[in-house]
């Protein structure tokens, strides 16, 4: 076996396969009758990502990005919070890191193993790699944006530290 060059995610995984997992972990941990629409809409201006990265025979990130009133919105659906309760900065990262954390872990289930998972992580997402080392899903929730991206690792070390990147 040659460890030199692992195969790129879009030769290990379909977007079909990326859905059906969407298609699972929305209703069970966003809400009942909530979904991951694969229709594109317009990106927003600013985003905030929630990743979680895989290690093994593909290295990579499994990365969610939407827009930070989107990202509030999702967490009161995973949170089940009425208002007038407030969600914090520490609520969203809890919340999407753990939809990142869940989608990450299914996506690992299905690509060559052993891999690890690491742990969920928020702010502004790691960077892509080769072009067709990323399997991308434009979408969106409830109308708003929302990107689940699988990506293989840049060969950066920095992805594995638990800090956020300040930018």
């Amino acid at each position: 076996m040659t460890t030199s060059h692992a195969q790129p995610i879009t030769e290990l995984l379909d977007a079909e396969t990326v859905q059906s997992i969407a298609d699972e972990v929305w209703p069970s941990l966003v809400g009942d009758g909530e979904a991951f629409v694969p229709l594109p809409v317009a990106p927003p201006a600013e985003v905030v990502s929630a990743w979680v990265t895989i290690s093994g025979p593909w290295n990579g990130a499994v990365v969610l990005t939407c827009a930070p009133a989107t990202a509030e919105a999702l967490t009161e659906s995973v949170l089940m919070t009425r208002p007038p309760t407030v969600v914090d900065a520490e609520d969203v990262a809890d919340a999407l890191g753990e939809l990142a954390n869940v989608l990450g872990g299914n996506i690992k289930s299905v690509l060559p193993g052993p891999s690890a998972l690491g742990l969920p992580r928020i702010g502004t997402a790691p960077p892509t790699g080769r072009l067709d080392d990323v399997r991308r899903i434009d979408g969106q929730w409830r109308g708003q944006s929302l990107t689940i991206s699988v990506q293989g690792a840049t060969g950066a070390p920095h992805t594995e530290r638990n800090e956020v990147p300040q930018q």
